[in-house]
């Protein structure tokens, strides 16, 4: 087995490849890309035994073989050469060579056959989306996943295939992310599918804002996704996810309409004097006019007063102010729309013209 590809074009694959592969592994293969040479093409593999995720690229006198070599290692090696240089690599029983110009690195193998490889999963259903599309529905919801949370089904990123739309919701019991699309076919079979937070942070990595076209495939146990040379898989966690439905209000009687950067930038400066620990906001909701105040336990106060568009009575409830801007974060457009109803019912955040992205923020006792 041996091939030869130039350093960059080498790099691309290994880059979208190596975070899946952990540091720490208890199997000594895990630690390992599987590395396959066929038809002209080399193949890199990377997996935790959660998450997959292969890359292919051409190579120049590609003899077929496969072995596994050390990940991180086969990675830096890789990047600490010049640029525009070639690399080669040879198999010699159980080593391998890489070799740049005068550069020669020898590295400790394992047998392909130990490499735990998903090879195929019962589909169920599948669909086609741009890829751009795709990012955009976990860019606006994935901040919202729980990291850790005993309710391990909040640990990940729904993804809700409907009769002609896909979804995408987050929460971590806390505040609530939902961003969809619609969809150009009839899904044959509505089903929703939770992705680990691993594998949504490596596809929010690996996805560009481009007009590419991704097809997800929809297993019993795994999703799998390709991309342009690329194939992600993941297993699915096995549980059942809060009806989200339930929790976004419906009949709020107080709106609040707001420009978004002004009402950003307010609550980036309150923020400075807000709880450490709780961070809480209070908002105060008057005719026409947006009062923040945060208090801390040195007695310090931060007051920010914006103009607003308000309807319904007076009011005033508090909210963590990390949540507030995470969600403003994820939105876009030059306004957005609270849409309030006491202090002790949750915010609903959109856009004024537009319920395709939603986020839900539970109040805060202040």
């Amino acid at each position: 087995m041996q091939f030869s590809i130039q350093r960059e074009v080498l790099l691309k694959p290994l880059q979208q490849v190596i975070g899946v592969v952990e540091r720490r592994q208890t199997l000594p293969v895990l630690s390992n890309l599987l590395v396959v040479a066929a038809d002209g093409r080399v193949t890199f593999t990377g997996t935790d035994l959660e998450v997959e995720m292969s890359a292919s690229i051409a190579a120049q006198g590609a003899q077929a073989g496969e072995i596994t070599l050390p990940a991180r290692k086969l990675f830096d090696i890789c990047r600490a050469l010049p640029d525009g240089s070639q690399v080669q690599f040879k198999l010699s029983g159980d080593r391998a060579t890489v070799s740049s110009g005068r550069s020669r690195f020898t590295l400790a193998t394992l047998p392909a056959t130990e490499f735990p490889v998903i090879d195929k999963i019962e589909l169920v259903e599948r669909v086609t989306l741009p890829e751009g599309t795709l990012k955009e529905l976990m860019d606006r919801t994935a901040f919202a996943m729980a990291n850790q949370d005993v309710r391990y089904y909040l640990n990940g990123l729904l993804v809700d295939l409907r009769e002609r739309a896909l979804r995408c919701v987050a929460t971590d019991g806390h505040r609530l992310a939902l961003c969809e699309t619609e969809l150009g076919a009839i899904s044959a079979s509505p089903r929703q599918i939770i992705i680990p937070r691993k594998g949504v942070l490596e596809l929010q990595g690996l996805f560009a804002a481009g007009e590419g076209e991704v097809e997800l495939e929809f297993g019993r146990n795994h999703l799998r996704i390709r991309r342009d040379g690329v194939v992600f898989t993941s297993k699915l966690i096995d549980g059942r996810f809060p009806d989200y439905e339930a929790v976004i209000p419906i009949g709020a009687d107080k709106e609040v309409r707001i420009e978004r950067e002004a009402f950003r930038g307010a609550l980036q400066r309150a923020a400075i004097l807000s709880n450490e620990k709780y961070r809480g906001v209070k908002l105060d909701v008057g005719p026409n006019r947006l009062r923040i105040v945060a208090h801390n336990p040195e007695q310090e106060e931060a007051v920010e007063e914006l103009e607003a568009q308000t309807g319904g009575s007076e009011l005033s409830v508090g909210f963590n102010v990390n949540y507030l801007l995470d969600a403003l974060n994820a939105l876009t457009g030059d306004e957005v729309l609270l849409c309030l109803r006491d202090a002790n019912s949750s915010c609903l955040l959109r856009t004024p013209d537009s319920e395709k992205s939603r986020h839900v923020i539970m109040p805060l006792r202040l």
